[in-house]
């Protein structure tokens, strides 16, 4: 993995991140209903903004282009009067592209954003694994919850 470099994104990623989105989707649920150029363009302007406020993005880049990311969403908890982290994150649109996979560099992603979040006074990081993705982040730590609900929305 010598020739890898793990990085924070910047605004001027989006593009690149917006593209990647696309293929990461079409890879897991198949050829997307909306156009490319269409999806790109919008999602680009959402990861300006988003990026800009509350989402960390990584990118793992080889031969200086980007084949990875995670992204990370700083959720702010309410005030308590008790000690401990006023935040937690939300992690998710973690993807390799298939090419890159098998040489360390999802391990990577995650050990920086897990650097961020220890540094930065993160209370817990919490995920929505696929299955493919779920014995990766056990691997770093990631635990069953013990006490988080879910009700789905409908």
């Amino acid at each position: 993995m010598s020739d890898t470099v793990i990085r924070r994104a910047g605004i001027d990623d989006a593009t690149v991140l917006a593209t990647l989105r696309w293929r990461f989707k079409a890879e897991e649920d198949g050829e997307p209903p909306q156009n490319e150029d269409e999806f790109v363009t919008e999602c680009d302007q959402w990861l300006r903004t988003r990026m800009a406020e509350a989402w960390r993005v990584w990118v793992a880049e080889v031969d200086e282009q980007v084949c990875g990311h995670v992204f990370l969403c700083l959720v702010d908890k309410v005030p308590s009067p008790f000690p401990g982290s006023d935040q937690l994150g939300y992690v998710t649109n973690f993807y390799v592209v298939p090419e890159q996979r098998n040489r360390g560099i999802g391990s990577a992603l995650l050990d920086e954003m897990n650097r961020y979040a220890q540094d930065n006074g993160l209370d817990t990081l919490i995920v929505w694994p696929s299955d493919r993705s779920a014995p990766l982040y056990r691997r770093h730590g990631f635990e069953e919850p013990t006490e988080l609900l879910e009700l789905p929305v409908e």
